[in-house]
């Protein structure tokens, strides 16, 4: 008989730099909290060069166990970096097998995107979607949860993000503010409320900005 098999979130966003890795930090330390097994997993990390990437500092916060799967030097979009290296990235949908292997051993499987939900992960144009589609084929129970800003322009890049996904058949689990500021302006605050008005999908939280430890996460 099978194993039980865990489930896979997709932590994708409206664009870079609007806080994926503190968002999939936090929905980990939260979801092992609550007795869950958890991993995470990289696709693909760029910025290797620089020495500060994604999955270390998920594993600085959280202790848990990162996979990156394909790693490049330059801080860029993976094709962009792949082609400036030289080097061909496999369909991002080859991945799936590695993912859904890990659904055996952990209630929970977090896949860490790179940029916003349409950036290229493979030398053929593959995205996020691509991997979800190919997880589910493949019987993995997966879905998505969306990073936004809280900041003006939000709502317009949030509404692009969650068509997009919408149009592929996937219906997210929840919006994330992946930076919440201390003293939030009239933008942010409005925002705050619109976001799960205009896009019909849940505001599950919003991050204190600055975090900068475990103990923040929960």
């Amino acid at each position: 008989m099978n194993a039980p098999r865990g489930r896979v979130v997709i932590v994708t966003g409206t664009s870079t730099g609007v806080g994926k890795t503190v968002a999939t930090a936090t929905l980990a330390s939260r979801a092992r909290t609550n007795g869950e097994k958890v991993t995470v997993v990289k696709p693909v990390q760029t910025g290797t060069d620089d020495g500060d990437c994604d999955a270390a500092e998920i594993q600085r916060l959280t202790g848990i166990e990162v996979h990156e799967l394909t790693r490049l030097g330059e801080p860029l979009a993976p094709d962009t970096a792949a082609r400036r290296a030289g080097v061909e990235i496999p369909p991002v949908a080859a991945y799936a097998p590695t993912i859904s292997a890990l659904t055996r051993d952990n209630d929970l499987v977090l896949v860490e995107g790179a940029g916003g939900l349409l950036v290229r992960l493979d030398t053929d144009g593959g995205t996020l979607l691509d991997l979800a589609d190919a997880l589910l084929v493949g019987g993995t129970p997966t879905s998505f949860v969306v990073v936004t800003a809280a900041g003006l322009g939000t709502l317009n890049h949030t509404e692009l993000t969650v068509a997009a996904l919408r149009a592929r058949g996937h219906e997210p689990d929840g919006l994330i503010i992946g930076s919440w500021p201390g003293d939030p302006g009239l933008a942010e605050r409005c925002n705050r409320i619109d976001l799960p008005r205009v896009t019909g999908v849940p505001l599950l939280f919003g991050i204190p900005e600055g975090i900068d430890n475990h103990s923040q996460l929960t």
